[in-house]
């Protein structure tokens, strides 16, 4: 990919070009709790996004998407965004960087992914590779975290997507063999080194995605914010259910309406487990480790109700076959991939087995992922 998009860069725009990278990430645990400024437990992976980057002596930047294999011009010092157009993201990148108060003149893009299936948070990594760029094609002194909160700010501005802090972050802090403990209320991590030994993650895409995800999204958001506003009586100091402990369940349950409390019961569970997981792994106890993912995804599915029968039948099947160590849904819900810890010599079983019986019952062929931790954003 590297060799591949400095070549078409070099055919397209006659320069040198500086090549930045940026992963995607997965989420170890920590589903749907975000947005109560609770734990989320991410990795880097291998997977991502190459830019290619020079100076044109120009007024306008000129981009080149070698997936969507079409060219896109702007004016630096006048645009805006195109709705649902792939260059939103650079245009929505300079904008923050100009609010930031910093300088720019013309440049020359092009960009190439193998993000290989949705959930895996393409637009971040695409975001994070850009002002990775930028920062290097223009000698910026701008720190990691700034690029992840300008990365975050432009896709909801210019792609209008209202995405968490979690995705550009592990695309830019990804420490290969580790992942980042990640607290969303203070921005905040710490690494946990990772060893899977004889086993390996792998993704199962289920290929569906069910458009009631948006609307289900914002409802889940609603039922947590209306949860706090209800316990807050009794708990004053919690300002989100990041603050509610699991030792109080039977007090909450108490207090909230039967609609609200399974929801509010996820995000207070899903917080302890992402502190159980990150625990195992420290300690090796990927038995734990896998138990809490089974845990999770019945959390997600009976009380968060973001699941579908497509993940349910990938995650319940899959916990049946010998190796597998644990698998839950990963990501917003509805569709997507589950993610599966499976012992390497039972994989191509797993993989057999698996493909066999979601085709049976769905008629759909399953893309198998897999996935390994690995380094953040970087100029290569």
């Amino acid at each position: 990919m590297k060799d591949k998009i400095a070549q078409t860069f070099r055919k397209l725009f006659g320069s040198e070009p500086i090549l930045a990278f940026a992963p995607g990430r997965i989420n170890l645990i920590g589903e749907h709790t975000d947005y109560q400024e609770g734990l989320v437990f991410p990795a880097a992976i291998e997977q991502g996004i190459w830019v290619a980057i020079q100076k044109n002596g120009l007024s306008s930047c000129r981009l080149y998407s070698e997936d969507y294999e079409e060219e896109f011009v702007f004016d630096i010092t006048s645009f805006s965004p195109k709705k649902g157009h792939w260059a939103n993201y650079t245009m929505g990148v300079i904008s923050q960087f100009q609010q930031a108060g910093y300088k720019f003149e013309g440049f020359d893009m092009a960009f190439v992914g193998n993000i290989p299936a949705s959930g895996l948070s393409s637009s971040a990594a695409l975001s994070v590779a850009i002002g990775t760029a930028l920062t290097a094609l223009f000698n910026l002194t701008i720190t990691k975290k700034s690029i992840v909160l300008y990365a975050q700010k432009a896709e909801h501005l210019f792609a209008g997507v209202k995405c968490g802090i979690m995705d550009p972050y592990a695309s830019a802090f990804g420490v290969k063999d580790r992942a980042l403990l990640l607290d969303c209320r203070t921005n905040t991590h710490f690494e946990v080194e990772v060893d899977f030994g004889d086993h390996s993650l792998i993704l199962i895409n289920s290929k569906v995605k069910h458009t009631l995800a948006d609307s289900a999204y914002n409802k889940r958001r609603e039922a947590c914010e209306a949860s706090v506003k209800i316990l807050q009586d009794s708990f004053p100091e919690a300002t989100t259910l990041r603050d509610i402990q699991v030792k109080d369940m039977e007090k909450v349950q108490q207090l909230l309406p039967a609609d609200l409390f399974p929801k509010a019961k996820h995000v207070i569970t899903e917080t302890e487990r992402v502190n159980l997981a990150s625990n195992a792994l420290h300690a090796g106890d990927l038995t734990v480790f896998g138990n809490l993912l089974k845990e999770s995804h019945r959390s997600l599915s009976e009380d968060f109700e973001v699941s579908c029968v497509e993940l349910d039948f990938l995650a319940e099947e899959s916990w049946k076959l010998p190796g597998v160590i644990g698998s839950r849904m990963m990501g917003g819900g509805f569709g997507g991939c589950t993610i599966n810890l499976v012992a390497n010599s039972e994989m191509k079983n797993f993989k057999a087995t698996m493909r066999a019986v979601y085709k049976d019952k769905f008629e759909i062929e399953a893309d198998f992922i897999p996935v390994a931790l690995s380094e953040g954003a970087r100029i290569l």
